[in-house]
């Protein structure tokens, strides 16, 4: 009997969607604003269901701290980036331009900077020293920005059609965040086909966008990949996002198996359509030697610990390869505390599919490879300039974390680990620098060229990169220009708030020491151990206040939230 074909089952959805469309486009800025804040309340409401369905996929006892991941990175990332959203539909629908209030300057390169951390008076209580910029593309002026901010909101009545969004199976707020940006970055009205294995948030996820199935403006399918791949295929469908591995954006382009291979080779894809992707890729974090306390060493291996093991390691910007300098006297102390730290993050299951045979593979490959506890892999020793290298190019999306040395001071290895990074690893979604304040000093402007000098769409300087995609006003996506016979981390941004055009890169900063150490060192940072360090000891707790306040911010509600926070 031949397989039952999927577009049947689809019609009715894509149908109902043609006709949300005419709704969307007859929807003002003020309506959909307010159709937001409706959502940001039905999510709340739905917080603890979400969290406790990501949490069973995931194998994660509610009650640990580890479920704080799932509130910070599932409902509280979401209403964040809708409340945000919602301010700036506010302002185009009041005639304002949503840049007002925010410090536009330049940057290296031609560049023009938009500092989107700390954006308010919450953000510098609660994000306290954590600061972000957005830079454009070369040439790209301030005076661009301010005409061009709003994105396809400022014509809201021209949509163009219905998206498909494939969503990720690892981070929960991705798939519906893909959706709120599509629905306004890019006027589209969505069809989500969710991954497999997070089709128990189905139900969820429907609750929250309600009244957006209501007026035909998203529908929520499962299926296998299958159904995926005919709905890419169907006429009405004229974009396309995906959130997925390079061979999964191959697969839709151009087709799989060796036909699918000679289409790339030529560039002959089998689907004429817009398709956006972030990919994920090598992330890598460059330590810059210095002096540091003994403390110092225990809290940032911690700190590159949580890079790798957050979310088990299942993470698109995970840090796969740490760059340190073989002269730097520090070295063997702080790859102690590293392996330390690794051992002793809490226990976690490696829950997503092929993770077990990546790490096998890795182990296979590395005849030095350390079997830490839990399935945790430490790889030393690698030469940073071997062009076979594994680790440099293949994505293990598991807690295996890779370490390769280039001589030098800081002054030399810093230049030296950038090039590295930009020339021998796969992929451009994030990378990481870990500096102390000294040593930011001496270098002076060398720190913001190598910045620059780094190709990667966020760049973390002390703060993982991982917060860039907790920034609702940052952009999230691959360093632009990648071709799509070659599409490494992707291409296109999104979340991005501010619906702000001609993005290049996303550049973070934090504090080199918690709270109340950083205050002891003259660092103006009040943040403690941020809730998504593996270690925190409070971050489930933390989450959920975190998230109950990003619904209804309130002075009220902090001193729960501190407190929380500070026995982290």
């Amino acid at each position: 009997m031949p397989a039952p074909d999927p577009t049947t089952a689809l019609e009715p959805a894509l149908d109902a969607l043609r006709a949300g469309e005419r709704r969307w486009a007859d929807t003002g800025l003020r309506a959909r604003a307010d159709l937001l804040r409706e959502l940001v309340g039905r999510t709340q409401a739905a917080a603890q269901d979400w969290v406790r369905a990501a949490c069973a996929y995931k194998r994660l006892p509610e009650s640990s701290p580890l479920s704080g991941e799932e509130w910070i990175s599932g409902p509280w990332a979401f209403i964040s980036y809708a409340q945000a959203l919602a301010a700036t539909l506010d302002a185009l629908a009041a005639g304002k331009d949503p840049l007002d209030g925010c410090r536009v300057s330049g940057a290296p390169g031609g560049r023009t900077a938009v500092r989107v951390l700390p954006y308010d008076t919450w953000d510098k209580l609660l994000l306290s020293g954590f600061s972000a910029q957005v830079w454009t593309a070369p040439g790209v002026t301030a005076d661009d920005l301010h005409r061009e901010v709003g994105l396809a909101q400022r014509t809201p009545a021209a949509t163009r059609g219905t998206a498909l969004v494939l969503g990720a199976g690892n981070i929960t707020a991705i798939a519906p965040l893909d959706v709120l940006h599509q629905l306004h970055a890019e006027n589209r009205v969505v069809v989500l086909k969710l991954n497999p294995i997070t089709d128990a948030l189905a139900p969820v996820w429907r609750d929250v966008f309600a009244p957006y199935l209501q007026a035909g403006l998203v529908r929520i399918v499962t299926g296998d990949a299958a159904t995926g791949s005919a709905l890419a295929h169907h006429p009405q469908v004229s974009a396309i996002h995906l959130t997925g591995s390079t061979a999964t954006h191959d697969a839709i382009v151009y087709g799989t198996g060796p036909d699918g291979e000679q289409a790339r080779a030529a560039d002959r894809p089998v689907l004429d359509k817009p398709v956006t992707a972030e990919l994920g890729g090598v992330s890598p974090v460059i330590v810059v030697p210095g002096r540091w306390s003994a403390a110092d060493l225990t809290y940032q291996a911690r700190h590159l610990a949580t890079q790798r093991l957050h979310n088990s390691g299942h993470n698109c910007v995970a840090t796969q390869v740490v760059y340190l300098s073989s002269d730097w006297p520090q070295k063997d102390a702080f790859l102690a505390a590293l392996r330390t730290a690794l051992q002793t993050a809490p226990a976690r299951p490696v829950y997503y599919p092929g993770a077990d045979a990546a790490i096998s593979g890795a182990r296979g490959a590395h005849t030095g490879a350390q079997d830490l506890t839990g399935g945790r892999t430490l790889l030393t020793g690698l030469d940073p300039h071997d062009a076979a290298e594994s680790a440099f190019s293949t994505e293990y999306f598991a807690p295996v974390l890779a370490v390769a040395e280039l001589p030098g001071g800081a002054a030399d290895f810093l230049p030296a680990a950038v090039a590295a990074a930009n020339e021998n690893l796969t992929g451009t979604l994030g990378a990481n620098i870990v500096i102390d304040p000294a040593t930011r000093r001496t270098l002076g402007g060398a720190l913001e060229a190598a910045v620059a000098d780094l190709r990667y769409g966020t760049i973390g300087v002390n703060a993982w990169t991982g917060l860039g995609f907790l920034t609702p006003r940052a952009g999230w996506g691959a360093f632009p220009g990648h071709p799509r016979q070659d599409i490494q981390s992707g291409n296109g941004t999104v979340h991005n708030a501010l619906l702000l055009p001609h993005i290049e890169r996303t550049v973070l900063s934090g504090p080199f020491r918690p709270a109340p150490r950083s205050l002891v060192h003259g660092e103006a940072a009040l943040t403690p151990v941020p809730p998504w360090f593996v270690h925190n000891r409070t971050a489930d707790v933390t989450g959920r206040r975190l998230t109950a306040f990003a619904a209804r911010p309130r002075w009220a509600a902090l001193p729960g939230i501190f407190a929380s926070a500070l026995r982290g």
